[in-house]
């Protein structure tokens, strides 16, 4: 007789299981933000979740674990992955930049507190270094499929290719040009998004030097 057995399906047990994720997470990032990656313990993860120790290597790993998990939580609402899209719709150069500069400022407001958590904890660990990378690696994808966008679309210098566009993309959106103008310069995020663009439609049309 054939063997009808299945595992068992438990809706309420995968939502439980989701909940106490994300809980673990949401209370592990408060406690990196005010007392550093390096000082936090499993134990005061725990607590703060209100849940045991083991319950939290269960659900997420390691410490590092945690955090790259609360990272790849955070990117996982990306809007820089959807741009593409709009940009193919977008009439111009000048409205294409002015839809990525906007998505890109939105993805950095929402994103600060971790990206501010990934610098202070990058010279110390191992694990925040890989997960800043992966950070670094997703929104240089996403940017590659803009450029293609405005490659195909000829939107942008005859001799610039993807890589060309991609790589200028990044210089002006990426991580460290919003961090350099607002965490180092002061300036507001009105101010950069504006300042962004117009650096990224001088770049992306400048003639060819050779």
């Amino acid at each position: 007789m054939a063997n009808t057995s299945r595992a068992y399906h438990s809706p309420r047990r995968e939502q439980d299981a989701q909940r106490t994720h994300a809980l673990i997470l949401e209370s592990a990032r408060q406690l990196f933000i005010s007392h550093g990656y390096a000082r936090v313990t499993m134990s005061d993860i725990a607590t703060a979740a209100g849940i045991a120790v083991k319950t939290v290597y269960a659900s997420v790993g390691t410490k590092a674990a945690v955090l790259e998990n609360l990272l790849a939580f955070d990117a996982s609402g990306t809007g820089l992955a959807q741009v593409a899209a709009g940009v193919s719709t977008a009439t111009g150069l000048d409205a294409s930049l002015t839809l990525l500069a906007s998505c890109s400022r939105a993805e950095t407001e929402r994103l600060q507190p971790s990206v501010d958590l990934l610098y202070a904890s990058m010279a110390s660990d191992e694990g925040a270094r890989l997960a800043w990378d992966r950070v670094v690696v997703a929104q240089r994808d996403a940017l590659g499929r803009v450029a293609e966008r405005l490659v195909t679309s000829d939107l942008v210098a005859a001799h610039l290719g993807p890589d060309a566009v991609r790589d200028r993309l990044w210089f002006c959106f990426g991580l460290a040009a919003w961090r350099t103008l607002i965490h180092d310069c002061r300036w507001n995020y009105h101010d950069t998004e504006l300042f962004l663009r117009r650096q990224a439609l001088c770049m992306l049309t400048e003639p060819d030097e050779q």
